[in-house]
């Protein structure tokens, strides 16, 4: 059984329904339309962050396993979701922009991915729309894209045609079972049993409660999740036709193959508010334009924000609990698009062969079970510049 059917937990019950099990995924509210549905769809091995730096294996693996995951939800949907192979240009301004952006290649190459320097001239051959004025690039060229809402529309009905049984507005409320094995979830007023239950709804985890029965094991030990918001536009422009994923220190652009160009993004620790605001707005569209000028004038077609589950220390939780039968597949934060085929083979791993040959030890449950604090929980992440 699966809680949460964003892209996390719907590739999980595609790829547990390709070995012919049962498998029945529970939403809240509509699957596939909070974190999923809102983001950009970058496909980034490198780390975003210093504090993400763990992560890269792990990326890397996704990144690897990429193409056939999405050629096999393609062929079984049906439904294409625009993987393209662009690469990317990283940006730098201001007077230590030279030595920021050789940190960066550096930096990648240490960690074994593909970083080079280019001419300013060099990359505005390459992708014209690029503000000339920009003071440093580099190159990115093992970098991807996909059309996020298309893959979540596709993962689902994928999973669906090979059996999954999806259930809408069922929000879990309490597992079932004992510190001897979870054994089901109430949800909906309904006691429903499955021999491995995988929690996978990204920033609402911690909110899923202890049982009615007292049973020691509440989520919020395992997965102590909070929302970050991030708002978003969709811009269109006659004037410029982006081939690249173009992004700074203040924002990203990312083309899509119908021509309009996703613009993001803020980090609030807001709490569970996905309005978007003046203030946002403003912010990612003029990063925009410091990227490419020639969006100036773009039409704002649409505006929205996702809530990214972020954790205490922005590593994501996968893994087996040590609650017999109750496994954590959360807090992907900015790459759950990115981390789903590797999620999503660990995840059946441990069910199906009870471990996995890829040390995830990093990601477990359970280095949050004895250590789970108020002040943990109540971390603030400060909204981006």
């Amino acid at each position: 059984m699966l809680v949460g059917g964003g892209l996390i937990g719907s590739s999980i019950a595609f790829e547990l329904a390709s070995q012919n099990l049962q498998v029945a995924l529970l939403d809240a509210r509509q699957p596939g339309r909070e974190a999923s549905w809102a983001a950009a769809g970058m496909l980034s091995p490198g780390p975003d962050s210093p504090q993400a730096s763990p992560l890269v294996p792990l990326a890397r693996e996704s990144f690897r396993l990429y193409p056939d995951f999405v050629r096999a939800i393609e062929n079984e949907s049906g439904i294409s979701v625009a993987f393209a192979s662009p690469g990317a240009l990283e940006i730098f301004a201001g007077a230590d922009a030279a030595e920021r952006r050789d940190e960066l290649i550096a930096k990648c190459k240490n960690l074994g991915l593909s970083a080079e320097l280019l001419s300013i001239d060099s990359a505005i051959s390459m992708e014209p729309a690029l503000n000339p004025n920009s003071s440093a690039v580099a190159w990115l060229p093992d970098e991807a894209t996909v059309d996020p809402r298309q893959l979540i529309i596709g993962t689902l009905s994928g999973a669906k045609k090979r059996g999954v049984e999806i259930f809408p507005g069922h929000a879990v409320s309490a597992l079932l079972g004992s510190t001897s094995g979870c054994t089901g979830v109430l949800a909906a007023d309904q006691k429903i049993f499955a021999k491995h239950v995988v929690i996978a709804a990204g920033s609402f985890c911690a909110g899923i409660d202890e049982n009615s029965s007292g049973s020691p094991f509440g989520i919020s030990r395992y997965a102590p999740t909070h929302p970050v918001r991030g708002q978003m536009l969709a811009l269109r422009s006659p004037k410029v036709t982006l081939q690249k994923v173009l992004r700074s220190h203040h924002g990203y652009i990312v083309p899509r193959a119908d021509g309009r160009i996703i613009a993001g993004s803020t980090l609030e620790n807001v709490g569970f508010v996905k309005e978007t605001t003046q203030e946002g707005r403003r912010q990612i569209f003029d990063a925009a334009v410091a990227l490419a000028p020639a969006l100036a004038g773009a039409e704002i077609v649409e505006t929205w924000a996702g809530l990214r589950p972020g954790t205490p220390d922005q590593l994501p939780i996968i893994g087996p609990t040590d609650i017999p039968g109750l496994l954590i597949a959360t807090g992907h934060y900015r790459n759950g698009i990115l981390l789903a085929p590797v999620t999503a083979k660990l995840i059946c791993d441990w069910i199906l062969e009870g471990k996995t040959n890829f040390n995830a030890e990093t990601f477990s449950p359970l280095r949050f079970a004895a250590t789970t604090s108020k002040s943990k929980l109540s971390r603030s992440i400060p909204a981006a510049s």
